[in-house]
């Protein structure tokens, strides 16, 4: 049974940093490329960022430069560095697992709030 779960989240101020993680199990992970997508109150879900079994990354243009995704493939394990926070950046951000490209599995997600 693949298992994606989110950790991480909370409320943080403007300018801030978080720092998400999404744990994987039941999945070949070193082979998946993953990602994390994000959906904000009466908006549709979005990508976020993406990153290959090698390493490769894909931001959205809203996020690039602020934020870095990365993996652990020993850990199972996929972060999203968050930083230079801002309130548009608040919504729950889901880990998955893709397929051709196209989210195959996904996470609970974890809520982000950015307020002062």
């Amino acid at each position: 049974q693949v298992q994606l779960v989110e950790s991480g989240g909370g409320l943080v101020q403007p300018g801030g940093s978080l720092r998400l993680s999404c744990a994987a199990s039941g999945i070949i992970f070193s082979i998946n490329v993953m990602g994390w997508y994000r959906q904000a109150p009466g908006k549709e879900r979005e990508l976020v960022a993406t990153v290959t079994s090698g390493g490769t990354t894909n931001y959205a243009g809203s996020v690039k430069g602020r934020f870095t995704i990365s993996r652990d493939n020993a850990k199972n394990t996929v972060y999203l560095q968050m930083n230079i926070l801002k309130p548009e950046d608040t919504a729950v951000y889901y880990c998955t697992a893709l397929k051709n490209w196209r989210p195959d599995y996904w996470g609970k997600g974890t809520l982000v709030t950015v307020s002062s």
